[in-house]
């Protein structure tokens, strides 16, 4: 059995988590960052790095503590390498490397989208999976779908090519004036709205895997704001989502249920078509976008397949993730130096690490 460390900080959470053989969670500790990055709208990465030097020691001691275990019992370290936030992410790094040069344990350098692929793993009880399944990784800084054909082995077939949905969900919510995170919040008053109250367009609908959300962002800005017009309109343009006039005749209810219809429809669709055209046996959804009622509710309607998510507390960042996937690289034989640098830009895919 493997008991190891996991470690992330790559944007808003500062997180830490013990799990054992890749599957039961120990411990799992968390510090949000919301309240600090609601008043810019979205996440501010000096306050982000600055809270996480604050945070991340108080954090890993509390998981290793509630774990029961001291780091003679640890199999290894891991931590998110990447991608991220620059300032974020060294944060952990740095930590980790001193832990594991103080305690003489493997250091493991984490892709932090393939923990979120593993955060699946976590969830009990846990069902075997069958090889290869598909996965649509969605979040606030990603969207992506990938075909895994076994452990480690990720084949990417598309992903956005502007915003990522999560971001999309963020900059809508700021037109809307709704409070940071926009995810949850336009999904809470999209349960009170009319999805057929507005017709917003589902961009990219051809044979690609590929996603645009930016044109929906743009679409609701017309709607919902107070359009300048002559000489006033391109520098009004050039305003943020945040400054923009929310126009007194709008319901907010009814644009939330209408994006948020869009949104997910675009999501099941391509999904579900590149699950059957790439024989998977199943489909996975992970990411903080992951835990959108609607969207699962949708992919298990739209799709002949079975549908795996996590359950809410793994949907969004969390040091589990990180050590889930740090044991079946174990099992492989990876390891990292202590030299390890952070990779902001880390895609996923069969080459994802190189050992």
């Amino acid at each position: 059995m493997t008991t190891i460390l996991g470690i992330e900080s790559s944007c808003d959470e500062t997180a830490a988590a013990v799990v054992l053989d890749g599957k039961t969670i120990s411990s799992n500790i968390v510090a949000s960052q919301i309240d600090l990055h609601a008043e810019f709208g979205g996440v501010f990465p000096e306050v982000a790095s600055r809270a996480h030097v604050e945070a991340i020691s108080t954090v890993v001691n509390q998981a290793m503590s509630d774990a029961g275990v001291d780091y003679s019992q640890l199999d290894a370290i891991a931590v998110t390498q990447g991608p991220g936030l620059v300032g974020s992410l060294l944060v952990g790094i740095n930590y980790a490397k001193g832990l594991a040069l103080t305690t003489n344990k493997p250091l493991l350098g984490i892709n932090h989208l393939e923990g979120h692929v593993y955060s699946l793993w976590l969830t009990q009880p846990f069902r075997e999976v069958q090889f290869p399944v598909l996965v649509l990784i969605v979040s606030g800084g990603h969207t992506e779908l990938l075909l895994m054909t076994d452990h480690g082995v990720y084949q990417r077939l598309g992903g956005t090519i502007d915003d990522a949905a999560g971001e999309a969900f963020d900059k809508v919510g700021r037109m809307l004036d709704l409070p940071f995170p926009g995810g949850p919040n336009i999904e809470r008053t999209a349960r009170l709205g009319n999805a057929n109250a507005y017709d917003f367009p589902r961009a990219k609908r051809d044979e690609s895997y590929d996603f645009s959300f930016s044109g929906i962002k743009t679409a609701v800005m017309r709607e919902v704001t107070v359009q300048p017009s002559g000489a006033n309109r391109s520098k009004r343009k050039r305003r943020s989502e945040k400054r923009a006039q929310l126009r007194s005749d709008v319901s907010v209810n009814d644009v939330s249920a209408a994006f948020q219809d869009a949104v997910t429809d675009i999501l099941v669709e391509k999904t579900a078509r590149a699950a059957k055209a790439y024989g998977a046996t199943e489909i996975f959804i992970a990411g903080g976008v992951s835990a959108n009622q609607m969207l699962r509710q949708k992919m298990r309607k739209h799709s002949e397949l079975p549908v795996r998510y996590p359950p809410l507390n793994l949907c969004t960042d969390n040091g589990a993730m990180i050590a889930s996937a740090a044991h079946f690289r174990l099992q492989e034989g990876y390891h990292s130096d202590l030299d390890l640098e952070v990779r902001t830009m880390w895609p996923l895919s069969e080459k994802t690490y190189d050992f």
